[in-house]
């Protein structure tokens, strides 16, 4: 079996996205979130130079594509939001149910008694 370098590695490299995804949600998405926020506002600036020197919207189309990048950067956000409350919940689940398990008595030398 041959080691693939470029393969592995984008293997490798999914397996940590989705492990920060499971572990870390509002940070993953909130990346999302930034990422497509600031491309609707860098897309929105023309826009907004032209519609204040005319007082017109010619490129229709840029406009509906802002107004969709930031609605799915909301979205991502509030996705984010809710799953890293999710993740709390099946954190702290999990602490109550390790808090569960009786602890070990105290450690005797081999031939003491117990008191």
């Amino acid at each position: 079996m041959l080691i693939s370098t470029y393969r592995d590695g984008f293997r490798i490299l999914l397996t940590i996205l989705k492990l920060f995804r499971m572990e870390r949600p509002l940070i993953y998405f909130g990346a999302i979130a930034a990422v497509l926020g600031a491309s609707s506002v860098a897309l929105s600036i023309p826009l907004f130079v032209t519609y204040f020197a005319t007082g017109l919207v010619p490129r229709l189309p840029t406009a509906v594509l802002v107004v969709g990048l930031g609605l799915s950067a909301l979205l991502s956000l509030a996705c984010g939001l809710i799953l890293d409350t999710v993740t709390r919940g099946r954190n702290e689940l999990r602490r109550l149910a390790y808090l569960q398990i009786p602890t070990a008595g105290p450690f005797r030398e081999p031939g003491q008694r117990q008191r």
